[in-house]
């Protein structure tokens, strides 16, 4: 009797166990789904203040569910439109005679970099020299007097610094071979004459001219023409013939010729010399170097001038428009006029020694001449202006010879203003 009521209490709490299980079972089925945690916004940072909410607030759609209507397809998205760009107004162009226009009005910042070039300002390399023939240091602008056309100007501009040069070497193979082979051995001391912020271009000519070389900073580039040049000879024909068996005139019995009774006066044909057809050339390509250089043509020649096209005076006006300063070694010839016009030097002593010190002093007393300016009051035009530049030194009386010598060009042709 006891095991029996032993059994049933047993079944009894294994009813009940399973009933609590069977409910917590259908407790967690029907429970709901825990709601994902939402994200909580930061707090404003100090660096960037909130944004502002929409003025306008978005206009709600009903739902189609609640207004019992059938649910639309969805739309696919579409690309934002682009703003079209606003016409442009019209062109109003207007023809205005050349120069009528008024310029439009810069702004400040423009103006600090705009650099205004004078055209009647006029430069004028000056070379003072005394007694023995130096250069003559230490004059102010004081002690100069520019007049042109005779009438005094107004200094605006002074300076005795030296200048970088842009030099035109011009080598006259026209001359017989032994001075041609004399002016070969002095290259090396030519070389050394430049300097460094000097550009070099060489020509040469004899019954033609010829550049050998563009303007070229001094160094190997000139050093390996010149080194060319090395193996050119000069002339070595010997004087014409004549007359006699090598003659052009054909057989000649007793100085008579063969076919014809009557002697023939035979005049040889003057060699073609064109001195001033290189000058030329030389001051073409000169004219257009920096005007910051000092622009100068060094000549070595005989000095000799025959059948060149350009005439001495058309030479001489490109010379003197573009401030080009002529020196050289020759000994006769038309060369001293040039460097007489443009305030240069020509020396004419022909020996090795003495080219070789002709260069350093050539182009030193070219780099270091004093440059005054001054501004014209001359309207522009083709008219040539003459210059002279006097030197005053309290030193020297008035009653004896000048102390100075003073070498600046004669004068000059306007260059016309730039269009």
């Amino acid at each position: 009797m006891r095991e029996l009521t032993w059994k049933r209490r047993t079944a009894d709490w294994l009813a009940i166990l399973l009933f609590c299980l069977a409910s917590i079972a259908v407790g967690a089925q029907t429970q709901p789904e825990q709601q994902p945690k939402q994200d909580i916004p930061d707090a404003p940072s100090a660096s960037r203040p909130p944004q502002p909410f929409p003025s306008t607030p978005p206009a709600v759609q009903p739902s189609p569910a609640a207004s019992g209507e059938a649910s639309p397809k969805p739309k696919p998205a579409q690309a934002p439109e682009e703003e079209t760009p606003a016409p442009r107004p019209p062109l109003n162009i207007k023809t205005v005679p050349e120069g009528g226009a008024t310029p439009a009005a810069g702004s400040p910042q423009e103006e600090l970099y705009k650099i205004t070039t004078n055209v009647n300002q006029v430069m004028v390399p000056v070379m003072v020299k005394d007694d023995s023939g130096r250069l003559t240091s230490g004059l102010l602008p004081k002690d100069f007097s520019v007049f042109e056309d005779g009438v005094k100007q107004k200094l605006n501009f002074f300076t005795s610094d030296p200048f970088a040069l842009s030099a035109a070497v011009v080598f006259d193979l026209g001359m017989p071979d032994s001075a041609v082979q004399k002016v070969n051995q002095t290259f090396p001391a030519l070389e050394g004459a430049f300097s460094q912020f000097d550009e070099v271009s060489i020509y040469t000519y004899s019954s033609t001219f010829s550049k050998v070389s563009d303007f070229t900073a001094a160094g190997q580039q000139v050093t390996a023409t010149l080194n060319a040049l090395k193996t050119v000879s000069g002339r070595n024909n010997g004087p014409p013939v004549t007359s006699g068996p090598l003659s052009s005139q054909g057989p000649i019995v007793n100085g008579v010729p063969v076919d014809s009774p009557v002697v023939p006066v035979v005049t040889p044909a003057k060699e073609a010399h064109v001195l001033n057809d290189a000058i030329l050339a030389a001051a073409l390509d000169l004219s257009k170097r920096d005007r910051t250089r000092r622009k100068i043509i060094f000549i070595i020649s005989d000095g000799r001038e025959f059948g060149s096209k350009a005439s001495y005076g058309d030479v001489l006006k490109v010379l003197l428009t573009h401030g080009i300063i002529v020196y050289g070694i020759a000994t006769e010839g038309s060369l001293p006029k040039y460097s007489n016009a443009t305030g240069g030097w020509l020396y004419t002593e022909f020996s090795r020694s003495a080219i070789e010190d002709t260069y350093a002093r050539a182009l030193g007393d070219a780099r270091n001449q004093y440059t005054l300016g001054y501004l014209t009051r001359a309207t522009p035009s083709t008219a040539y202006r003459q210059i002279e530049v006097r030197v005053d030194r309290p030193s020297c009386e008035a009653s004896e010879r000048p102390c100075v010598s003073v070498y600046s060009k004669d004068g000059y042709y306007p260059v016309p203003p730039s269009r």
